[in-house]
Order: C-alpha cells, then structure tokens, then sequence
C-alpha cells in the first residue's frame, strides 16, 4: 500500500466510498503539480472526471462527502496532527487536499 493510501486509510477513510479513489487521484496530481490546488474545481475537479471516467460534479460531491467522514466519524486528531494550522472547522476540499499534499511531501 503506498504512502497515499496508507495517510487516507489512517484518517478513517475507507475503500468503500467513491471519494477515496478521488481522493488519492487529487493528491496524486497535487504532489506532481501544485497548480492543481490553485484551481481545485477548475483543474482538478475535471482532470479526476477525466481520469476515473465521470464527471466533474460527482468528484466534487464524493470528496466532500470523504470528508465529513474523516472529521464526523474519522481519525479527527491525526488530521489536526497532519494540518500546518488549527482547524476550527471542517476543511473544504481545497485545504483538505493541502494538508494531505503538504504532509506527504
């Protein structure tokens, strides 16, 4: 299992949503290029639609839904161990994919 899905799996992310493998795929592209996260629902949004064979829309619902699991019901202290800053609030899926990407690198 690589470091991606390892970090994903530890924050109470499992296999069984769809979000999962989105979620993967974006910090995938963000670790190649981080002008994925400048234009998360311009670039990235599409570019995971095109490379999982879905659409745009769905990427973003399914992330955010990943979400919600990791801070309602996941591993909520190892995100906040992971993040550069406090989190008050549930991350929106731009600075969710930003904490993972920054940790990872």
């Amino acid at each position: 299992m690589n470091d991606i899905q390892y970090l994903v799996r530890s924050l109470g992310i499992g296999a069984t949503y769809r979000g999962y493998r989105y979620l993967i795929v974006a910090v995938s592209l963000c670790l190649e290029d981080e002008d994925y996260l400048l234009g998360i629902s311009k670039l990235l949004y599409p570019k995971i639609a095109e490379i999982c064979h879905t659409s745009a829309g769905s990427v973003e619902r399914d992330l955010r839904t990943v979400i919600t699991v990791c801070w309602e019901r996941g591993n909520k202290n190892l995100l906040q161990a992971i993040s550069p800053c406090p989190l008050f609030s549930k991350p929106t899926t731009g600075e969710f994919v930003d904490i993972l990407t920054g940790h990872l690198r």
